[in-house]
């Protein structure tokens, strides 16, 4: 007997069983559940169909963690940060059908191994979204379900200010989950995500708490700031960081080809050059070998030079209102943050 699954299927019979999981990422079920905040997502016609394009598609081949997946176990993808921003923005603004669709769309723009190679030949992932949301197949799938591309780009600008990426230095939702869903990873959440989000609410544009509440996500602020400071993720993204200089100085590949591979398409074309093969194997199976010192060293030639661009650190509102004014204590704590280390040395032992 056919087991496929009917969409049309009343919930109850033997071929909706057969379905999939609601956690399928390619919209075959008709509501998908975050796995990490349990919040059950009811997806919309334009979800299902951008969750089946091609850009949403390759982010389940891009890890979130970047280069640092190679360290930590921070495997997940960055499809399902954007699964879990969806999730956020769909119990926040149920409604809101153009905050949703931006959710879905926020991220992609992401090179391979995500933040890891941005900035290198000038590719910035933020132009390359809104280069793709002009074009096929995202612009159709949008216009199918009469939503402007443009409303899409506002959505996702600075003003008015958005509870999706307001960037007024308040946590927004995207960053909210990329917190989370790293201090899960890293067994550093003490408070299950479910529970969490029951001591949360959205306050101009912004995540609001109770101060303990808030306390816990400076804890998980902090801590992220500390691992993109840390061996775990200077010393790979710095080394793929070279590597990719090298594959696009040694070979015919162009910048925007290099933008839109996978993952696993990257370490491919690595292990394909002649420049570039040796090291990408040191740095998938001796990744111990790399020495990260914080500061530079001018004329030292057994290494190179790596430099943070951000360190993140956007703050919750608490009950409402800033953090300096309710708990100047935590505002102090992503204070100090600014003098944690963003210049290294790496080098080969």
């Amino acid at each position: 007997m056919d087991n496929q699954w009917d969409e049309s299927s009343p919930q109850g019979s033997r071929a909706a069983a057969a379905g999939p999981v609601p956690t399928n990422v390619v919209g075959l079920s008709p509501v998908f559940t975050d796995p990490l905040w349990r919040i059950s997502v009811r997806l919309n016609p334009v979800e299902v169909d951008l969750l089946r394009t091609e850009p949403l598609r390759r982010l389940h081949f891009v890890a979130h963690g970047g280069a640092s997946t190679l360290s930590t176990l921070q495997s997940y993808s960055r499809l399902e940060h954007t699964l879990g921003v969806l999730a956020l923005v769909a119990h926040f603004r149920p409604e809101d059908e153009l905050l949703r669709v931006a959710a879905l769309l926020h991220d992609i723009g992401h090179l391979p191994l995500s933040h890891t190679l941005e900035g290198i030949a000038g590719l910035d992932h933020h132009a390359i979204g809104l280069q793709l949301l002009r074009t096929d197949p995202i612009r159709p799938a949008l216009e199918k379900h009469g939503i402007s591309t443009e409303a899409v780009i506002a959505a996702l600008g600075v003003q008015p200010p958005s509870p999706l990426t307001n960037r007024s230095g308040l946590l927004n939702l995207d960053h909210l989950d990329s917190y989370v869903r790293s201090g899960r990873s890293a067994g550093r959440l003490d408070t299950e995500p479910a529970v969490l989000l029951g001591r949360l609410d959205i306050e101009e544009a912004a995540v609001s708490a109770d101060r303990g509440t808030a306390a816990a996500l400076v804890d998980l602020i902090c801590a992220e700031a500390r691992l993109h400071t840390s061996w775990d993720n200077v010393g790979p993204v710095s080394a793929v960081r070279r590597l990719a200089r090298q594959l696009l100085d040694h070979t015919s590949l162009a910048p925007d080809r290099l933008a839109r591979m996978t993952d696993p398409q990257l370490w491919s074309a690595f292990d394909s050059c002649a420049a570039t093969r040796a090291e990408s194997a040191m740095i998938r199976y001796e990744l111990h070998r790399l020495q990260v010192t914080a500061g530079s060293a001018p004329g030292d030639s057994s290494g190179w030079d790596y430099s943070l661009r951000k360190i993140y650190s956007s703050a919750p509102l608490v009950e409402g209102q800033r953090i300096e004014v309710t708990a100047p204590e935590l505002a102090a704590e992503l204070d100090a943050l600014r003098s944690l280390p963003t210049r290294f040395r790496v080098r080969w032992s």
